[in-house]
């Protein structure tokens, strides 16, 4: 019995032997078969040409690639702000308390149209002024009338009479003078003939007027305020029917744009508002220090009042000076898994291949191609995405 055991003990273990050594071959040629498959070199990157049938042809239309006359279009950012040569901050002409507002923000208003009311010693003084001023003006020139009678039959003498000529001449000058300080102050011209005409005025107010005509899209003063001559800014009146846009140009685009250039302007909103028409008036000489773009100030007309300050607007800018190029269809343009655009090149076998391009400016609804292609090579622009997808069966 115990040599039977050891028997079946002995077989068992050459059986276990036998499974071991199969177990490390097949790890082997397990290992081997891997490295082998690592060290293999990697499939083209660049897929197979696509055949078309003739029927699936008709679906597609192709381009013959040739050199074209264009004109460079550049879009950018902008914002709008107003035009500075039609709008002008105004500032208290006189001092003294403010005691009526007459007009409010958006309000539209003329050259002359009084937009506050402002109890002013200025305004009073200078009135004062100028009554006195006719006076003695009026009484001068009539003793030198007298005086150049007198002369002509010896009632004075010359030097007399040359005195009170100087003596008029010089309050007539400070006559003009006062009335040119009340001019500055804003004073109604019916105040003024009411002076001329030696009738006292009931009540000395100073009114504070809109130099130009335009809308009041500022109001920095209230009721009560007091206001210093020259220094206080009450109200920002402009004409906004033109509005400047400060588009933000790219280094690389300024060579393609010059001032006089047309413009389009977008604002987005709503769909867009088209036709705003305008023109490059001027290029900034300096980069911004942030954003590396150089400012190109566009003036567009705002009949309507669609553009307002600080608007986020968008830009095309057409250049006028003509370049030449390759240019082809943005449909014709794909790109790869990369996110590199290419396009699909017929070759002579009636096959279809993919082609790298780089890409310059776009112009309306084509591509420049810098490189890739050449005249006379012939894409596909129209089923293009129907190619690829062929391709990737």
């Amino acid at each position: 019995m115990k040599s039977e055991s050891a028997c079946a003990m002995r077989v068992a273990k050459r059986a276990f032997a036998t499974v071991a050594l199969a177990l490390v071959a097949v790890m082997s040629l397990t290992g081997c078969s891997g490295s082998k498959d690592a060290d293999a070199p990697p499939a083209s990157a660049t897929p197979a040409n696509v055949a078309l049938t003739k029927d699936q042809l008709q679906h597609i239309h192709i381009y013959t690639v040739a050199p074209s006359r264009f004109r460079h279009s550049v879009e950018a950012n902008g914002v709008v702000d107003f035009d500075n040569d039609q709008a002008t901050s105004v500032l208290a002409p006189f001092s003294g308390p403010v005691t009526r507002l007459l007009v409010v923000p958006g309000q539209h208003v003329n050259k002359g149209d009084p937009l506050a009311l402002v109890e002013s010693p200025d305004f009073a003084a200078a009135i004062g002024a100028y009554r006195k001023a006719l006076v003695t003006a009026g009484n001068a020139r009539r003793l030198a009338d007298m005086d150049k009678d007198l002369v002509q039959h010896d009632g004075v003498a010359q030097r007399e009479e040359t005195q009170a000529q100087t003596d008029a001449a010089s309050a007539e000058a400070d006559r003009d003078a006062a009335l040119q300080a009340l001019v500055a102050l804003n004073v109604d011209a019916k105040t003024i003939r009411e002076v001329q005409a030696g009738r006292p005025v009931a009540h000395v107010g100073g009114t504070i007027r809109s130099p130009i005509s335009g809308t009041v899209v500022d109001k920095l003063i209230t009721p009560g305020q007091l206001l210093q001559a020259g220094t206080t800014p009450c109200f920002t009146v402009a004409d906004l029917s033109r509005v400047w846009v400060m588009a933000q140009v790219s280094a690389s685009d300024l060579a393609s744009i010059s001032v006089g250039d047309p413009a389009e302007v977008e604002t987005g909103i709503g769909g867009g508002i088209g036709g705003l028409k305008g023109a490059v008036d001027n290029i900034s000489a300096v980069v911004n220090s942030d954003t590396r773009a150089v400012v190109a100030r566009v003036a567009v007309e705002n009949p309507r009042g669609a553009l307002k300050k600080q608007m986020y607007v968008r830009v095309r800018i057409q250049s006028r000076q003509p370049d030449n190029g390759l240019l082809v269809p943005v449909s014709a343009i794909l790109r790869d898994d990369e996110n590199l655009p290419f396009v699909y090149v017929t070759q002579h076998d009636g096959s279809f291949a993919r082609q790298h391009v780089t890409l310059g400016q776009r112009s309306g609804g084509q591509y420049v191609i810098s490189d890739g292609l050449k005249a006379g090579d012939r894409i596909v622009v129209d089923g293009a995405i129907f190619v690829q997808f062929m391709q990737n069966q």
